[in-house]
Formats: structure tokens, sequence, C-alpha cells
């Protein structure tokens, strides 16, 4: 099914009342070749139960990206990739000295992960541009859809990378992290025919961008519960991602007495479960805490463990309240530690700090989600999204899309055709209003 948008100048949706009786110029959002290209980005790296595993830098991920850059050249965009491994593709406006509008989001997936969380933002983003170039509609402002790189962080524990290096926080250390067959970041993006060490050259200042749109499945069900096909965000909450080790002494598990061991395995399962307690303490909050990768070393059956290694994911939309229950953690690994004669270091991998999006925006999103009659509910992320770094440098605005019981990061992930189709019509009509 295809999908007429009306275009509105800037001045007919600035007044509200107005413009509705006004002969306008139509495009046409596609949205059987929305579902195909989603098929057809979901079969690289596709699973066996139908999930997608397509992990930064990976082959899978070359592929997806050559195959996102084709669709961008059709869409009558300039196609290139900075120096993070981000995907850029340019469409420019008539006026050169109006401000760059960049939409943006991800397609690199966690372990297993869904064929929806990234890719319709970025899929979206090339139809809104694809409709407005095929209608022939002049754009004064530049354009950019952005497919930033390893968005979800789970090879080399570090997410949000692509956008944190767009922006200027990526730490040179993050450079030498390697993942589990001992790739380091800068080696990967060297085999990806990209030069790390000129990164500083894809840097964006404040003032590079104007505006920044980013389209996302919810990952959550407030939106099936509401009964509404998209939703507009508000504000996003703050991750911090904290690698916890745990070293005690490897031992026989046969001949070392229970009261003679310092089993990092039994620490860190303390601190694995105070971790969810502790999130849990104030049941009105918002707060989240995750332990998603445990390591043990040596490994073995009949071995007491050396080493242990977990990550924990901890957010919240109150920064003070995020950081005073991290304070709370670090706290209790060090009294278990004392306690069990354990040894432990605690390492930040990434840090974002809460974010609301431009007011401006929200309230210029809700006056057109009534004008094509979607009505979207302001709601708040408890995700972490590539957005909340671009916020830094420029004015800042989401759509949430809504997806099937609000399952994400698993091949059970699923939002409608049709819902996208929604969110990408609102997108567009953004879009317009900004750059028109």
């Amino acid at each position: 099914m295809q999908m007429s948008c009306a275009v509105h100048s800037a001045q007919e949706l600035s007044d509200t009342g107005r413009g509705e009786d006004a002969m306008f110029t139509t495009y046409t959002i596609d949205e059987k070749q929305i579902a195909q290209h989603l098929t057809q980005l979901g079969e690289i790296g596709r699973t066996a139960d139908g999930g997608v595993h397509r992990m930064a830098l990976s082959e899978e991920d070359r592929q997806a990206q050559e195959l996102v850059s084709r669709w961008m050249e059709e869409a009558g965009m300039d196609v290139r990739r900075d120096h993070f491994g981000n995907l850029i593709g340019r469409k420019e406006g008539s006026n050169p000295n109006a401000s760059l509008v960049m939409v943006g989001s991800h397609i690199d997936s966690v372990p297993n992960g869904g064929r929806f969380d990234g890719t319709i933002g970025v899929i979206g983003g090339i139809a809104a541009i694809r409709a407005l170039h095929e209608a022939q509609i002049t754009l004064s402002h530049p354009v950019e859809v952005v497919a930033f790189c390893d968005e979800e962080g789970p090879r080399f524990l570090g997410g949000l990378f692509g956008s944190r290096g767009m922006v200027g926080k990526i730490q040179p250390e993050e450079l030498q992290r390697k993942d589990q067959e001992g790739i380091t970041r800068y080696e990967a993006l060297q085999a990806f025919g990209l030069e790390p060490n000129r990164m500083n050259e894809s840097v964006r200042k404040k003032g590079d961008i104007g505006l920044y749109l980013e389209m996302h499945i919810e990952q959550g069900p407030y939106l099936e519960e509401m009964g509404k096909p998209v939703g507009i965000v508000t504000d996003i909450a703050g991750p911090v991602w904290l690698c916890v080790r745990v070293i005690g002494e490897a031992g026989h598990a046969g001949t070392v007495p229970m009261n003679m061991r310092q089993d990092p395995m039994v620490g860190a399962a303390e601190m694995i479960q105070a971790i969810e307690r502790i999130c849990r303490m104030d049941p009105m909050a918002p707060t989240v805490g995750t332990v998603g990768r445990v390591t043990v070393k040596p490994g073995g059956g009949n071995v007491i463990p050396k080493y242990v290694e977990f990550t924990a994911d901890i957010r919240d939309t109150d920064v003070k309240r995020r950081d005073r229950v991290i304070s709370q953690i670090k706290t209790f690994i060090e009294e278990v530690c004392q306690k069990r004669k354990l040894q432990c270091e605690i390492d930040i991998v990434m840090e974002a700090q809460p974010v609301e999006c431009a007011s401006h925006v929200i309230e210029t999103m809700t006056k057109l989600s009534h004008k094509l009659s979607l009505d979207a509910p302001h709601m708040v992320s408890g995700a972490g999204h590539d957005a909340m770094l671009l916020a830094d440098i420029a004015d800042m605005g989401m759509i949430f899309v809504r997806c099937r019981e609000g399952i994400s990061h698993s091949p059970k992930e699923w939002a409608d055709t049709e819902d996208i189709a929604n969110g990408t019509r609102l997108l567009a009509e953004t879009l317009l209003h900004y750059a028109k």
C-alpha cells in the first residue's frame, strides 16, 4: 500500500488552524518498499530462529552497509563513510547557507536480536528522502541520513560508538578494546577500510547540525496499551555501563574446603543479586539495572574460577538518582570483596546523561501528528539512542513506533509495516517543516 502525504509550508504549520483548505503538493511514502527493505536487510546475519546477528564492523555489517548505501543512492543521495564507520547519505539543499537537518539510527544488532531495532529509522529516513526526491520537491536545507556505527556495543563493550565519535566523545583507549576473538576496535576499523588515526576529521561541532531526528521502535509496551501507532519522545534516560571484574583464587573443585575458598563466582552472584535489589528499592522510580554478560575464567566444570567479569547496565531519567544507585552498588561490591577476600576492579565503559528533546520539535511533531490523524502521545524513552548524543550539538527530536508486546532485542521483535509507514509520514512531515 502507498500512502500520500501533504507538503505543508513552515508558515502553515506554525499557524494553528490555518492551511487546511490550501492546495498541497503530494508525495508518496511507499509502504511496500519499506517492507521489502526490512526483509532484505533482515536476511543479512539472519539466525535460524528468524533473528538477526549483525555485529558492528563485521562482514555482515559490511554487507548491510553496502545494501543501505545502494538504497541511499537510489533515493538521490551522495554516500560516504566517515572515520568512525558511520554511513552517511547526503542530499544538498537549494540554500548553501542553510543549516543541516540530519535523520539517523543504526543497522547493527545485539547477538540474535530483532530486525526492526534501529533499522526502521534508517530505512524510514531513506523512504522519506526518496518520496520527496521522486516528487521533485526542493528542500532549501541540506539533509543527511546516517546509519551510525556500533550503536549496540556488544562486540567491544561500548555502545553508541558512531554517535559518540561524531560529537567528539571517544577516548583513545576505547580503540584498544578487544572482542572475544582478540581483535581490537582499531584493527576492526582498519579492516573496514577506515583510518582511525583521522577520526578528528569526522567530529562535528555545535552549529554544524541544526536539527537531528530519529525514528525507532518503542521497545516497550506503552503504545500498544494506548492503541496508538506512533509516539513522540520527550526525554531519554541516561545509561551507564559498568564492567566489574572479580578476582579470586583458582583451585580444584574437589580438594579445596568450602571455608578456605576465595571463589569469585559466588561473590559475583551476590553482587548481581544486589544490583536487582538496589534498582528495585524505589518502586515508583524508573530505575533499571541489567547484567547482560558474564565471563568466567578458566571456565572448567571442575575448577574454582580465578576470575569473573560481568557487565551492569544502569539507567534512569534522573541522573542524581541513577548515580546514587551506582554508588550503592559499588559500596556493596566492596563489602562482598572484603568479606570473601576477593579483589575487584570496576570500570565505567560508557556513560550518557539523560536528555530532553527540544521543546519546539515536540510541539511541531504534536501538531503534525494531529494533522495526520495519528494523535501521537508523549512518552519517555528508557532505552538509550544515538539521539541522546546528537543532543549535545543540535536540537533533537524522536519518534517511537509501536512494537508487538513491547518485545525487543529478540527474534520475536515485531513492528507492523503500517505503523512504520505512519512513523515515516510523521518523520517526513517534520523534515519538511524544518528543511523546506
